[in-house]
């Protein structure tokens, strides 16, 4: 398969879309159901609330670093020298 530059542009734009939506999903339950997402993992995990938030908080900051970092920046730079 030969990969051109358009093709690649397309893959890394609805790479981005698909990760953007997923980290607004992701966000959207932990500010709106937050309980529900802690008394589900507390099963799961021996977890106090305040490790639970922070674990969260990070999970969604790295997660939003690596939609920029492998996502969106080659996005931005594939359509910059099309």
């Amino acid at each position: 398969m030969d990969m051109d530059i358009q093709t690649l542009t397309a893959f890394f734009m609805w790479c981005t879309i698909l990760n953007v939506a997923l980290l607004l999903l992701s966000s959207l339950i932990c500010l709106c159901a937050a309980d529900w997402a802690y008394r589900i993992h507390s099963k799961w995990f021996s977890i106090s609330r305040e490790t639970f938030n922070v674990a969260i908080y990070s999970f969604l900051g790295l997660y939003k670093v690596l939609i920029f970092v492998f996502s969106l920046i080659p996005y931005i730079a594939l359509l910059l020298v099309a």
